[in-house]
């Protein structure tokens, strides 16, 4: 009897100590599978938001969440799985999503997204109207100011870069009429992508065409420095011969013979520029070989006849020396100043020669004739000394020596090319960008 009686007083507390532990891992369990469904709750919120994984299914298991379904590609599958890892409490991730692969199901969302687009343009045709309306007028009020006529033909020296202004100002105006459109519809982040695209394709451009805009650039610093004008004589480039126009691209110049010879503004710029129009007085010179003891008398002989020719001017007065020691005689040098606006250069030095000559030989100034002595070794000349053999001076008779030398050529210049000059200047062509009003570089 006691013992039944302890047996009944114990057996509460043998209920107890056997079930504590089963109640302890009921409560684990029931707090995981709370935690599974909140991480659950959390994805499946996500991936509302989203919207790209309406046809996902999701189950979590001790942290583990499950992912089934079908998505349109392979993109989604792997943003998916990374959104699913990034929930606080997921322990892995099971992706078992597959890529749809029927063709109603991947063309409808496509379908769905450009009548999105179509429904958001209509919206913004009244705003693209506003902005393109304010460019064209933008633009229209640009052109109106380009096309007046001043301050642009005050400004600049030639109506080349007149009209580089015009565009300048016309372009700056279309500029700012797509910047204020774009910011009126809200593209502004469009503009950039613009510039970016249109350096890249300015730069390759310009590679390109080096060359071409090099010398586009050269003719507008040409034209403001006006370094020659029409019609001046110049050498550049081992060219010489009047100027005909300076275009954009090159500048032409029509050489004595008559030919036309173009050379690239951008040789033009960076050459050597001879302009023998800039001072009208241009000394001619040459040189005479001679056989006589007395240097003195025959340099003075070649200056006095210099001096008498009406075409020489008095000052400066000319010039001469002896030069220099030849092979077979003693080389005298010459030169005279002319009004080359009045007298041929070409002519005057040509005159000066054959009057020179003239009194020499009048003067029994022997003009040299080189001779050789030949020496025969073994059947071969060998020249063995070059000498000098003074050519006997003929003695005219006075009067007619006299006459000859009193006598002068015409040495005036060649007015056939002046008239050349003035019928290519007639015929025109490429428009000029000289201007007789621009001011002239002199330094």
């Amino acid at each position: 009897m006691h013992f039944l009686r302890l047996f009944f007083l114990l057996l509460p507390l043998i209920s107890i100590s056997v079930y504590a532990p089963n109640a302890a891992f009921a409560q684990k369990v029931s707090e995981a599978t709370d935690q599974d469904q909140e991480i659950q709750k959390k994805v499946r919120n996500l991936f509302a938001e989203i919207g790209d994984f309406n046809n996902v299914f999701i189950t979590v298991k001790g942290g583990v969440v499950t992912l089934k379904g079908r998505v349109l590609d392979l993109q989604q599958v792997a943003r998916a799985e990374e959104l699913a890892t990034k929930i606080e409490g997921a322990v892995a991730v099971n992706n078992q999503i597959d890529v749809e692969t029927s063709v109603e199901k991947r063309l409808t969302p496509a379908l769905e997204r450009f009548q999105e687009r179509i429904a958001q343009f209509l919206t913004y045709i009244p705003i693209i109207i506003v902005g393109v309306i304010l460019f064209f007028i933008i633009a229209f009020i640009g052109s109106l100011i380009a096309k007046l006529k001043n301050p642009w033909d005050a400004i600049a020296p030639n109506p080349f870069i007149a009209n580089l202004l015009r565009q300048v100002v016309r372009l700056a105006f279309i500029i700012l009429g797509i910047v204020l459109a774009l910011d009126v519809m809200g593209a502004t982040a469009l503009l950039s992508t613009i510039l970016g695209a249109a350096g890249i394709f300015g730069l390759a451009i310009g590679f390109a065409v080096r060359d071409t805009v090099e010398n586009y650039i050269a003719s507008i610093l040409l034209s403001f420095r006006q370094p020659f004008r029409p019609r001046d004589v110049v050498k550049i480039d081992g060219h010489e011969g009047y100027v005909l126009a300076l275009t954009s691209r090159a500048t032409i110049l029509l050489t004595f013979d008559g030919n036309h010879v173009r050379i690239p503004n951008a040789t033009v710029f960076k050459g050597t520029i001879i302009n023998y129009s800039l001072n009208p007085e241009r000394r001619f010179s040459f040189e005479l070989g001679v056989e006589t003891e007395d240097l003195q008398r025959a340099v003075k002989i070649g200056l006095d006849v210099i001096q008498e020719l009406s075409f020489v001017l008095k000052d400066p007065a000319p010039d001469g020396w002896v030069n220099k020691v030849g092979d077979s005689s003693m080389i005298l040098w010459f030169g005279g100043w002319v009004n080359q606006n009045d007298t041929s250069l070409a002519k005057a030095r040509a005159e000066a020669i054959r009057k020179v000559k003239l009194a020499f030989e009048a003067a029994d100034i022997g003009l040299p004739d080189p001779t050789y002595r030949l020496r025969l070794e073994d059947g071969k000349p060998k020249v063995l000394t070059a000498k000098s053999k003074a050519k006997p001076a003929t003695k005219p008779k006075a009067v007619r020596a006299k006459k000859v030398i009193e006598t002068e050529m015409d040495v005036s210049p060649d007015r056939d090319l002046e008239k050349k000059l003035e019928a290519e200047g007639k015929r025109g062509g490429d428009e000029d960008l000289l201007s007789e009003a621009a001011p002239q570089e002199l330094r």
